[in-house]
């Protein structure tokens, strides 16, 4: 019997069923008397990654990306992808039916301002939407003489006769050797920020800071441990946490109930209605609460005050014991991650593996540490042109073999108890061409260029976003996608409130574990990504410095394909860099490879020089 697999290779979407969908969408607008909808990838918190049921938008239009809004008017429909997902849109989405637009470049609100009919009633889910988003569609919609009407029940689940049931993930409690402070502790540090805050109670609506502040996990989305639930944290008073009650065993059940109420999801509106009633100002997360959580509150004459969650700020900077389970989690993935490129550099270019079959092999490595629990999105794994893609997911329709002379870009990680591991590795199967050589350097010189950095204290991550395209920008190139997210503690895969990005503005503090990634994409041809997780550090002393300083310790070990490097294009510290980051990684992982990988480990980390 064939294993199971953590991940599926079957088509989730056809867009074949796309044109009924939206006739029938059509009609039920219409029978509500409304000329068009938005329909967010998203669910009730806001996730990016959303369960079965609440895949609204790939049931409507066939893109299964994570990031992706559709408005459907009564004479045409557009759907907005970012730059992530500019190709694989395409492939997914019958185009004759949609209009395809940037999402950052044009986003729905401007869309809306020059695209809205006069006199047009635009539907939308108040439980899908934050509050500053709906005032953003709401004045977009104005300013076309249109009007924004809050359609409930949500227009797609009418006509979704099949739509999946919501999950039932098992929440487990989260141990506090992997968590390092108990939740008493974290419940002691939050109410204190609601006191600060002048708060007398603070909704939490993002799955992975209720997780974080009770110490639980759950498995309501595919390879992210987060139970779906909602909680509220008076600032003087037993806290409230809503999750349907089959998610919990008798046991994780009477140890919460030590801390806090456990009531169903359906409570939570009405006992959120209740606080709310005295006048009570309540603190809400402005990037996951939903305006229909604004509107509870302020119904019944409550104030609800938008804000950063402080749970999000805490749960960024990890602590001693997260960040040492985090480099242990790193060692043990580096190890297995060095043993599949070591068994892909000896069977690939006999063109006998598929991607499918270098995922499979992947997630074998990994399994074969005994501590997986997950991997902590679907491994991307483009050959040649797929790695064009830059979420690019394998199915059987599209796996292609690895062939020589192309490029190989896997993008992978596991969930662990310990530690979450994001890692991407861009590998030449066989001889390289001098103009690949040139544009992995130029990727590998941002690359250093992040890792190496020094920065004052409150320092964001937009201001270091140019350092890892400096190379690339001299010579015309550029890749459409941030430079780095944030990573949990055995939560998801990408965190706030940091990242590095043009848009990152929050400061990079220390704790704080983020993505270096800076890539390059030639369309039809191959794609190239380096991607090593880093943590925040204090740097060591700069004589004269006015400021606190910080750097990046990178936690991710594994070999960069020394094969596809230009020393000539790098600079002396660069090359030392990389050399030193290579004995690192030989000294470390030495002892944790199989016997057959060591010889290929010590080659694949030899010095280079000019």
């Amino acid at each position: 019997m064939a294993p199971m697999r953590l991940q599926s290779f079957d088509e989730s979407s056809d867009p074949s069923e796309s044109a009924s969908r939206i006739a029938a969408l059509r009609t039920e607008l219409a029978r509500r008397a409304l000329n068009g909808c938005i329909a967010p990838r998203a669910d009730c918190h806001q996730n990016e990654y959303v369960p079965p049921a609440d895949e609204r938008l790939r049931w409507l239009t066939g893109f299964t990306g994570s990031a992706g809004v559709a408005i459907v008017l009564a004479e045409r429909a557009a759907l907005f992808v970012d730059g992530r997902y500019t190709l694989q849109v395409r492939d997914e989405v019958d185009t004759t039916l949609f209009e395809i637009v940037h999402l950052t470049e044009t986003p729905p609100h401007k869309w809306l301002e020059e695209n809205l009919p006069r006199g047009a009633m635009l539907g939308y889910d108040p439980w899908l939407h934050t509050a500053e988003a709906v005032e953003r569609l709401s004045a977009a919609c104005a300013k076309a003489g249109g009007v924004l009407v809050a359609a409930e029940p949500n227009v797609i689940d009418a006509i979704w006769a099949d739509r999946p049931a919501p999950p039932l993930g098992p929440i487990v409690l989260h141990d506090l050797r992997y968590a390092g402070e108990t939740a008493i502790d974290k419940l002691v540090r939050v109410r204190g920020e609601l006191h600060r805050l002048k708060a007398d109670a603070l909704v939490v609506s993002d799955p992975a800071a209720v997780a974080w502040l009770f110490n639980i996990r759950g498995s309501d989305v595919a390879h992210a441990p987060l139970p779906l639930a909602f909680a509220i944290i008076p600032a003087d008073g037993r806290p409230s946490l809503y999750a349907d009650p089959r998610k919990f065993s008798n046991a994780v059940c009477q140890k919460l109930q030590e801390l806090t109420e456990i009531a169903p999801p359906e409570a939570f509106t009405h006992d959120l209605a209740a606080f709310a009633h005295v006048g009570a100002t309540i603190r809400l997360d402005q990037a996951t609460a939903a305006q229909a959580i604004t509107v509870t509150i302020e119904r019944v004459g409550g104030k609800a005050v938008r804000g950063a969650d402080p749970i999000v700020a805490m749960k960024a900077r990890k602590n001693a014991t997260e960040i040492e389970g985090a480099r242990a989690a790193h060692r043990r993935d580096g190890a297995a991650l060095t043993n599949f490129l070591a068994w892909l550099d000896a069977i690939a270019p006999k063109g006998v593996i598929t991607e499918i079959e270098a995922v499979e092999a992947l997630e074998d490595f990994r399994k074969a540490t005994g501590l997986l629990k997950d991997i902590s999105f679907p491994t991307i794994a483009g050959a040649g042109p797929n790695g064009a893609i830059v979420h690019y997911r394998v199915t059987r329709r599209t796996d292609l073999g690895l062939a020589p002379s192309e490029l190989f870009l896997v993008d992978s990680g596991g969930q662990y108890e310990d530690g979450t591991t994001d890692v991407t590795r861009t590998v030449t199967i066989g001889e390289p061409t001098e103009e690949m050589r040139d544009r992995f350097t130029r990727v590998l010189k941002g690359h250093i260029a992040i890792a190496r950095a020094v920065f004052p204290e409150g320092t964001t991550g937009a201001q270091l976003d140019s350092f890892a395209r400096a190379s690339l920008w001299a010579a015309g190139l550029d890749f459409d996608h941030g430079t780095g997210h944030g990573v949990g503690s055995f939560l998801s895969v990408h965190e706030g409130p940091a990242r590095i990005s043009k848009l990152g503005n929050a400061a990079l503090e220390r704790g704080m574990i983020l993505s270096n990634e800076p890539g390059y994409y030639k369309e039809n041809a191959y794609g190239i990504r380096i991607e090593n997780l880093v943590l925040v550090t204090e740097a060591p002393p700069v004589a004269g410095a006015e400021k606190p300083l910080n750097t990046f310790e990178t936690l991710t070990l594994a070999p960069i394909d020394v094969r596809l490097v230009l020393p000539s294009l790098m600079t002396e510290c660069e090359i030392a860099w990389l050399n030193a980051y290579h004995a690192r990684v030989r000294e470390t992982l030495l002892p944790l490879v199989y016997d057959e990988t060591k010889h290929w480990l010590e080659n694949a980390t030899r010095a280079i020089a000019k």
